[in-house]
This record gives C-alpha cells, structure tokens and sequence, in this order.
C-alpha cells in the first residue's frame, strides 16, 4: 500500500503543485512479505518527514518577497533560477507566483543539486543560462565566483525569550566572554536576541550573517571581504580610534559570520553558544574553534545543553587518517564542489603537493558520493574530498577507503606543516597566499628523509628529492630509493586496470545478439507469479 506520495526532483516554471494538501503530507509505505502462506508480515516506514506548506499570509515575510524582487528588478536580471532544497520544494509553486506578478524576468526551479544543497548550484543554473540565483534555506555560505547570488535563509519559528533563558541558565557569571553563532534559518532573532541579553552581559558578543555577493549592496559580504577592500579572509584588524593608536578591536569573518572582540584577546578565550540543531554546521564551528567551549539551544525541543561532542577523541581519529595518507601511494582527488570559489586552483595545489610527496593522483568528478561508487577503484588507497567547509568532514567509516579533507593531506605531503591540534575545513586557507599557507620544503634539500609508519612499523619516505619523483613519472622499472628503503614498485591505475577481471561496462558492438523486448516476471523475489511452489 502506497499512500499519497509525490515525488519531486526538479520542474520548469507554471507547473502546478496545488493538488497537494494545504496542511501536511505523510509519506507511509508499506511492504507485505510471504511467510510460507502462514500469515502476512506488515511493516510501515515513514520516508519522508511531516512537511507543512507555509500559510500565504506568511509566505511574503518568511521568504522576503519585496526584497527578492527588488534584487532581481534593480540589476535587470532577465533569467533568475531558484535553488529550493527538498523540504522547502512543498512552498516552491507559492514563491514563483508572488515573483512573476512583480517582476518580468524567467524564473526558474532547481529542485536538485548536483552536491550538497547548502552550496549554490551555479553549474546547473548555468545549464538554464540563467545570469542569477536566489538560493533558499539552509546554506554553508561559501563564496562563489560566476554568477550573482542571494541568499533566503527562511524565518524557522523559534521562542526568542525561551533561548534568552536558557543561555542565562548556561552562563549564569554576567561577565564571562561570550559569542553567539546560528544556523543561518535562525539568524532574524540574533536582533531581538542582543536587546534581550545585551545589558546583562557586558562581555556578549553577537555574530552578524553576511549574506550579500558579487557586487550587492550589502556591508557584509559571504565571501569574507568588505565592501571591495582587500583584507584577510580568516581576520583583520579595524581601529576605532586614529590610525597611529594601536587597534582596539579585532573582526573576525569565517564561514559568513562576521563579528568583532577585543584586539588583546583571540577567538580561543570566548566560549561559543550556538542557536540551532545539531548540524554540519555546528561540527565545522565545532572543529574550527576546538579550543573553545560550546552550548547550544535546540529551537525544536525548546532545551539549552552544553556541548559534550569529544573534540580530542574527533581530532585523534583524523590523525589516524593523516597516517593513512602517509602511506597511501595512490590518492584519489574528489570533486565534491562546482560553485565554491578556488576549488580549482585547490585541486592544482593538492596535485602539486601529492607530486612533491612521490605519490600519483587522479581526480574523480561523480557527483553525491557513495560506497558503491569508489568502491570501483581499488587500486586508489585514500581520498581526498574538495568540498564546502560543512561537506568536507565525511563520516567514510562505510567506505572502503578513507576519504580525508585537504589540510588532511597536506599535513600529510608537507614536512613543513606540523600536526598541532589545529583543524582547517575552509580549502581556500591553505591556498598560496592565505592566511595558512605554510610553504613546501625546497625541493633541492640533499638526503631523503624517513619515518616509521605507525599503522604497518614499516620505514617510509616523507618526502622525494626532484629527480626521483620526474624519473617515477616517467618509468613503471623498479627504483631504489636509498639503502634504508625495500625496493619499490611504482604502478600506475592503468596498469591497476588492465588486470582486473571486470574493467566495467564494455558495448562489444555486433557480439550481442538483436532481440525482441519481452515481458519480465511479476512479483516478489520469494515467489513471482507462475512460480512452482517448492
């Protein structure tokens, strides 16, 4: 029995979706299974969560329709598209309405995205020639480069003054120092929130979302820069009195929050409480600030908690990747984003540093990952995912290599960089030029050095002189890399391949013989229909 289900991915503009119910729709299936002819086994599932379509009284304020049209009217943009993720589609039909009857541009829907759904979809919106996207609900904020963007975050309800108590409740000394960060969906009370906590806590500080790009009007800019000034995108200092006084204050721009403290202290001497449910995003805020202790509120259960994720242990277990990619030999590159600034000028630099450690790369664009998928190439011994800061730490435990993050990598191919407890999820930091860069060794040092492997106790090289890593390129004979080391194979995946019995789907074109389509069996696997009963 399948009831009510409707399935959505992606439509083009005037389809209608009113023939849904106004209130809630519940996605129920259920399976029947054959027990010998005894008795039926039924089992229900709910595949998708209750989703209720936003009332039209409220659509206006909740998804910012005046302002939408103003962005689109004041740049003249004539094709805009609409990137919803899959539980704001349900309100998708009432927002493309409201946007024709005010504006003249061709709008429209992308219901899937090609990665993640917080990152902006510009590949396919390019698909559409569209010269602008107006991107809806949750999203990481990345910067992108080719097209204008805007972001709706949505109005999520939430009990301002229940957060207020609890975030009393969790800090009860008035002067402790304090940041408070949101999901992007929570960010129009951060407001109402700062009058209400403001005059108790002298030492509050409240994160601004910067949700404006590529050339918007707005002060504060997603991609860390201001107003077209060329500053740091990880800090900057701003003085509030002359330029020749030492500044007062530091601003701080990551991950689209924007917020100011106290020149002589840092980050690490703030305690940080979160507005918003466990997320990806929390986890990046998380890891990024791992010296700083973290509360949160969950707006959903109306409960305030501190934090107890064990951030050591966390960081430990992306040790042992680093480890891992020490030994590796082949490295996989993912390409897990198309619309984040840099990404390829990351991929060329995690070439260039895997070059320079002696080990062979090869870069793989498949779209949403999956076990299935890499399981294809045995022969690639660790990933590296280039991906938005919120997509980059992927739980891989499932897969059957490990898939780390760049600084990952690079803490693994770089003597230089140290592992010092210091986790980096944004790419673009670790870019020449960055405000993390750390350079690569000089590549004419004499001697090679060694390590022990502390996952096989084997010796390992950490680095290769120049000559050795061209020769390797160019040669599959053996090498011997110095009396310390075994002699050393070096293969290629092609040569990986040529091996293997199965090398994938192949036409073998007039050896197959032409016949005409007939039906299949009907049924269940246990007993199709015309069966014999055994």
């Amino acid at each position: 029995m399948l009831s009510k289900v409707c399935s959505m991915t992606s439509f083009g503009m005037g389809e209608n979706l009113n023939d849904a119910e106004s209130k809630s729709d519940w996605i129920v299936m259920t399976t029947v299974f054959s027990d010998n002819g005894s008795k039926a086994i039924q089992r229900s599932a709910d595949v998708l969560e209750k989703t209720c379509r936003t009332s039209s009284r409220e659509i206006d304020a909740v998804y910012e329709i005046e302002r939408t049209c103003s962005f689109i009217t004041d740049h003249g943009f004539k094709k805009v598209a609409l990137q919803f993720p899959d539980e704001l589609l349900i309100d998708a039909s009432a927002i493309i309405s409201k946007l024709e009857k005010n504006t003249t541009a061709k709008l429209f829907i992308l219901g899937d995205t090609s990665y993640g759904s917080c990152c902006v979809d510009e590949v396919a919106a390019e698909h559409l020639e569209a010269d602008s996207i107006i991107h809806y609900g949750r999203a990481c904020l990345s910067p992108s480069r080719r097209l204008p963007v805007m972001y709706v975050f949505g109005q999520k309800p939430i009990d301002v003054h229940q957060c207020a108590a609890s975030f009393r409740a969790l800090y009860p000394d008035k002067y402790t120092h304090v940041i408070i960060l949101c999901d992007v969906i929570y960010s129009y009370i951060l407001e109402e929130l700062q009058q209400l906590l403001h005059p108790e806590y002298e030492n509050l500080v409240v994160s601004i979302i910067c949700s404006g790009q590529n050339g918007t009007t707005d002060p504060c800019r997603t991609d860390g820069f201001h107003g077209g000034s060329d500053v740091n995108p990880c800090s900057t200092f701003r003085s509030c009195s002359h330029a020749s006084k030492q500044p007062s204050y530091q601003v701080i721009d990551k991950f689209g929050r924007h917020f100011t403290i106290s020149a002589s202290s840092g980050v690490k001497d703030y305690s940080m409480f979160y507005v918003g449910q466990e997320s990806l995003t929390l986890t990046n805020f998380m890891m990024t600030w791992n010296q700083c202790s973290f509360c949160s509120f969950d707006p959903v259960k109306g409960l305030g908690r501190q934090e107890t994720l064990n951030v050591n242990r966390t960081l430990m277990k992306r040790y042992y990747m680093i480890e891992r990619a020490k030994d590796a030999r082949v490295v996989g590159i993912l390409v897990g984003t198309l619309g984040v600034a840099d990404y390829l000028s990351t991929i060329g630099h995690l070439k260039w540093i895997i070059k320079q450690a002696g080990k062979k790369s090869y870069t793989f664009v498949m779209g949403k990952l999956n076990a299935a998928k890499l399981a294809n190439f045995l022969e690639v011994d660790i990933y590296v995912l280039v991906a938005c800061p919120e997509n980059s730490l992927l739980d891989s435990s499932e897969f059957y290599r490990p898939v780390i993050t760049p600084y990952e990598m690079e803490v693994a191919c770089n003597q230089a960089r140290k592992w010092t407890g210091e986790y980096i999820t944004d790419f673009r930091d670790l870019l020449p030029g960055a405000c993390c860069h750390v350079e690569f060794p000089d590549e004419t040092f004499s001697g090679e050095e060694t390590d022990v492997s502390l996952i096989t106790g084997a010796l390992r090289t950490t680095h290769l002189l120049k000559s050795e890593w061209q020769n390797e390129a160019s040669s599959t004979s053996l090498i011997h890399r110095n009396d310390a080391l075994a002699i050393t194979q070096s293969h290629s995946a092609a040569s990986f391949l040529a091996t293997r019995s199965w090398q994938g789907l192949e036409q073998k074109l007039g050896q197959t013989s032409v016949s005409k389509a007939v039906e299949g069996r009907k049924g269940i696997a246990i007993a199709y229909e015309g069966e014999a009963n055994s």
